[in-house]
This record gives structure tokens, sequence and C-alpha cells, in this order.
């Protein structure tokens, strides 16, 4: 397990550095002028010509990457001062291993530091989602396949189908629509003063992008739940006496979970790389609304931050899943 967690690292170091190489590379290559941006469209030429030098835009695309990349991993050099400005924006990793995306042109900071404040609020958006999504799809689609063609199968693909149909901000303006504005039991949007402020703010986004993954959830745990109540060992189960719930929950759903571990990995990791649309609507300050700014306003240094905090969360989150499949399937367990 050891030696193939180490592979499974390596192989992540290299995903992440292809990705953000080519977001560098993309990034560099829009049309628009980022100078322009931070500027202003009234700014001179000389002054235009004097930022442009002190982002380091003014070098050629090798020299700007070779320089992002020499700095994004690095050792500290023994006895650096505390306010040493040549690591003024760094982040320590372990010991003297530093992190560091350089400041964001817009905001004038850290980039390291800005993610630090959005990550918090991301990841608990992130996980309160995923929660919603693994209640809300998994027992709909267990009670569907033990319920197989009647009223409430019909009822469970039914609504599933509408949720994989409606678009996210149509879930997310509606939830705002009813329970926000109309029952007035929910904040409308934001991300509240106080830690109870902050877990009513949290239910609108988490149900929207819950309800969107959970329709998914449902029709693919149906299907997978149909196919295993239909094996010989699930005969072989009943023939031994035991209950319906013990044969559905310990025996089918088990075995039917594996394909949804896969895809709760991946979508894990994708909301820690952060729900865009949901966090606009809702004016939650996570890594989707930071990214969504930073596009708009060509902020290289936090768009290449964000970039990687989605690259790692995936990759993360996808050895992650290598795991929990060999602790569902004695299997995978035996061929490692």
């Amino acid at each position: 397990m050891i030696a193939r967690l180490g592979r499974r690292l390596v192989w992540a170091v290299f995903v992440v550095w292809a990705t953000v190489t080519l977001a560098f590379v993309v990034s560099h290559a829009l049309p628009s002028d980022a100078v322009r941006m931070v500027a202003g469209p009234q700014a001179r030429p000389q002054d235009i010509a004097r930022i442009r030098s002190e982002l380091g835009l003014d070098q050629s695309l090798w020299v700007q990457y070779a320089r992002f990349m020499s700095r994004l991993v690095h050792v500290a050099p023994a006895g650096a001062p505390q306010g040493d400005k040549a690591h003024a924006t760094c982040a320590p990793l372990v010991g003297r291993l530093h992190l560091d995306l350089g400041k964001s042109a817009q905001q004038r900071r850290p980039v390291v530091t800005i993610l630090a404040e959005r990550m918090p609020r991301t990841l608990v958006l992130a996980l309160a989602a995923a929660f919603v999504q693994v209640l809300l799809g998994v027992s709909a689609g267990v009670l569907a396949a033990s319920r197989k063609k009647t009223a409430i199968d019909h009822l469970a693909v039914g609504v599933s189908l509408l949720g994989i149909s409606a678009p996210t901000f149509i879930i997310g303006l509606f939830f705002q629509w009813f329970f926000a504005y109309r029952l007035r039991l929910l904040p409308l949007d934001g991300w509240g003063d106080t830690f109870m402020g902050h877990v009513a703010s949290v239910i609108l986004p988490a149900l929207t992008l819950g309800v969107f993954g959970a329709a998914y959830y449902t029709r693919m745990v149906r299907d997978e739940m149909i196919g295993q109540l239909g094996q010989d060992y699930i005969r072989t189960a009943r023939a031994k006496g035991l209950s319906r719930r013990a044969v559905v929950v310990r025996h089918a759903l088990r075995n039917a979970l594996m394909p949804i571990v896969t895809i709760l990995g991946i979508d894990v990791g994708t909301l820690i790389g952060g729900a865009i649309v949901t966090e606009s609507i809702f004016r939650w300050p996570g890594i989707g609304s930071l990214s969504v700014t930073a596009m708009l306003d060509r902020d290289g240094p936090v768009i290449m931050g964000c970039v990687l905090v989605t690259a790692v969360a995936v990759v993360l989150s996808t050895i992650a899943v290598d795991f929990v499949y060999a602790a569902l399937d004695p299997r995978v367990r035996a061929e490692q």
C-alpha cells in the first residue's frame, strides 16, 4: 500500500504540474492586457510601462514561466529574517519548504493569503453539498430500486430527471425565492457574521449543489441496485433467511456503492476547487467566486492559485477513492 501510494503521489505531482502549466500558457495567451486592467483606461504610457516592469510582464513567456515555477515550491535559505521581502508572499509548507503564488495584481496582497481566507468557506460548502448529495441520492436510489415499477420508483425517476434537466442557477434562484423571500427562513445570500449565521447561510447553496448532484446519484444507485438485486449471491442471502433490510443494505448496497465512490471523489474535489455558478448566485466568499473575479480582472496570480487549488483537490480526492475502493471491495485488497 505504501508503494502504491508513492506511485500515485508521483503521478499526482505530474498531473498538477501539467494542469498548472496549461493554465499559465492559456492565461498569458488571452488577448486582453492585464496591465491595462490594473492601471485603468486613463493611465499614461509611462505608467503602464512601469507597472508592466513591476509585475514582470515585460519579460518573455518562458522567462515568466521559469520564474513562476522556481518560486512556486522552493526552499527558503537558512536564517532568513522574518520580514524578508523576498519571501513576503510565501507560505511555509514543511520546514523551510515554501509555497509562493506571488501577489495579486488587483488586491496587491499575497495570493496565498487570499486563498487561505477563502478555502475554509469553500471547504464547508463542499462537504455540506457532498453530504446532501449522498444522503438524498443514495436514499432515493435504494428506495426506488427496492420498489421497482411502483409509484415510488416512478416518482424517484421523474424527480431525478427533473433535477438533472434543471440548471444549477435555476435551482438556486428557486430556493432563494421560496426559502429566503417567501418563507424568510434562511438568508438570501452572503456568509453571515456569527457562527449561527454561517450555519444558516450555508444551507441554501449546499442544497442547490446537493439536489443537482443527488439527481445523478439517484439514477445511478437505482440502476446499480437493480442489477445487484438480481445476482445469485442476493438469492442465496434471501434463502438463508436474512431480512429484506439486511439483504438490501448489507449486501446489495455495498456493491452498488462502488461507482458512486468514484463520482463522489471527483465531485468533492471539484466542489473544493469552487462551485463557480452557485457561489456567484449566493455571493459565497469562496474559491469559485474568487476565480470568476480573477478572470474578469485578468488577475493572473489569483487565477493560477485557483487552478492549483482545484487541481490538487481533484487529484487528492481520486487518490482517496482508491483506498475507499480497497475498503469496500475485498477483491481490490487481494489484487493490491
